[in-house]
C-alpha cells in the first residue's frame, strides 16, 4: 500500500480499502472524480500542454472557479490523476504477489498477469503516466519515480529469487526483469479491448513470452 498524497493536489488518502481474494483480476470502469476523469480523456487525445484548464473544466461541466475549487490548477490534476493510477497500480501487484504465495514462479506469473491486466483494463491511465511524467513538477516527479522503482523492485526481487532457487536460468535477471516490465507497459500503447486479441489470450501469449525473458526451466 503506498503512502496517501501529499498535501497540494486537491486529493485525500485514495488508498482503496482491503479487497477479497482475486479482486486484483477485477476491473470496471475507473473510479475517478469527474474532474479527474475530464483530465484523463483529455490529456490521453490531445496531451498535457496540449490541454487547457478551460477545456477540462467544460469536460467536466464545472466553470473554471468551480474547477479550481478541487483542484488549484492543471498540474494539481496531473499529479492528482498519476498518484490514483500508481495506488492502484501497486496495490493490485502486491495483492497478486501476496495471494500467489511464497514460490518465485507463482509470484512471477502473479505479476505478470497482473501487470498486463492493469495495462489493458487501465490503458489511458497508464499511457497518459508513461508519456506525461516529463510534465510532472519538479516537487512531485521523484515520488512518482519512486513509485515506478517501487514496481520494478517487485519484479527484479522475484526474478533474483527465482534464479536463486534455480527456476530461472538468465545470466542477466536485472536486464530480464526489466525487460518483463517494459513488455507489459506497452501494452498500455497498442492494446484495444475489442480487438482481435482478447485479454486472456495476450495474458497466455505475453506469459510465454516473459517465461523466455528469465529463462524459465520447464523440467
Amino acid at each position: 500500500m503506498v503512502d496517501p498524497m501529499s498535501s497540494g493536489t486537491g486529493e485525500t488518502d485514495v488508498r482503496p480499502a482491503k479487497q477479497p481474494l482475486g479482486a486484483w483480476r477485477d476491473y470496471g470502469e475507473p473510479e475517478l472524480p469527474i474532474p479527474l476523469a475530464a483530465a484523463l480523456e483529455a490529456f490521453a487525445e490531445q496531451g498535457y500542454h496540449g490541454t487547457s484548464v478551460r477545456e477540462i473544466a467544460a469536460r467536466a461541466n464545472l466553470s473554471v472557479p468551480g474547477l479550481y475549487h478541487h483542484y488549484p490548477s492543471k498540474q494539481s490534476l496531473l499529479q492528482g490523476l498519476l498518484e490514483r493510477t500508481m495506488t492502484d497500480l501497486l496495490a493490485r501487484s502486491e495483492a497478486a504477489i501476496l495471494e500467489a504465495g511464497p514460490e518465485p514462479v507463482k509470484q512471477f506469473d502473479a505479476v505478470v498477469e497482473s501487470l498486463l491486466r492493469f495495462h489493458m483494463y487501465r490503458r489511458e491511465q497508464a499511457f497518459v503516466g508513461s508519456t506525461e511524467i516529463r510534465s510532472l513538477d519538479d516537487d512531485y516527479r521523484p515520488k512518482y519515480i519512486g513509485h515506478r522503482d517501487r514496481q520494478q523492485r517487485m519484479v527484479d526481487e522475484i526474478v533474483f529469487a527465482g534464479v536463486e532457487a534455480g527456476d530461472f536460468t538468465t545470466e542477466y535477471p536485472k536486464d530480464a526483469a526489466r525487460a518483463v516490465a517494459t513488455m507489459c507497459v506497452g501494452v498500455s500503447t497498442w492494446f484495444k479491448l475489442d480487438g482481435l486479441l482478447g485479454p486472456d489470450e495476450l495474458i497466455s501469449r505475453n506469459l510465454q513470452l516473459a517465461r523466455a525473458l528469465v529463462g524459465y526451466r520447464t523440467n
